[in-house]
Formats: structure tokens, C-alpha cells, sequence
């Protein structure tokens, strides 16, 4: 896919709107990908959450701890399109 993120922007909670650079755009619900361990347990603090930030060089959001998203992962999530063969489901 290789689709870079533009935006990204908190809404509520663990929701971050995201735009991609094809106009794909959606909300996802980062809390129902990923479990606050490891790398991700930052982003259990929601003020920290909200620290996203886009990477224009790797074309994905991520936090100063390093935390980091494939945006291939977040371009299936909001358009239900297939990712190496493998379905993700719109919710």
C-alpha cells in the first residue's frame, strides 16, 4: 500500500483521526490495537497519547519513546481493505 499519514489529530479517549495522502480518513481506536505494554505503556497516560506526532520520513505518527505505527496497519483499519493477504474488519 505505502500510503504516507498527513495528519493526525486526538479526538477523545485512545480515538486519533488520521488522513492519509490519497484523502483516506478515518478514526481508529488505537486502544483496540495494541495492549499498554512494552513500548506502548506510555501511551497509557492520556495527556502522553496526545503527544502524537506524524514522521514525514517514515510516513506514520509516533511518540518521543519511540512507539510507532506501520500505516499500512492504520490505512487497513480505516478503509477495510486487505493487508499481505489478510482481511481487516471495519468496526
Amino acid at each position: 500500500m505505502l500510503k504516507d499519514i498527513i495528519a493526525v489529530e486526538p479526538i477523545e479517549d485512545y480515538k486519533l483521526y488520521i488522513k492519509f495522502e490519497d484523502n483516506q480518513q478515518g478514526v481508529i481506536d488505537i486502544s483496540k490495537l495494541i495492549s499498554f505494554t512494552g513500548i506502548f505503556a506510555p501511551l497509557q497516560n492520556i495527556d502522553y497519547f496526545k503527544q502524537v506526532k506524524i514522521n514525514p520520513e517514515w510516513g506514520t505518527i509516533y511518540w518521543e519513546n519511540g512507539a510507532d505505527f506501520d500505516p499500512d496497519v492504520l490505512y487497513a483499519e480505516i478503509t477495510g481493505e486487505a493487508i499481505n493477504n489478510y482481511q481487516i474488519a471495519k468496526t
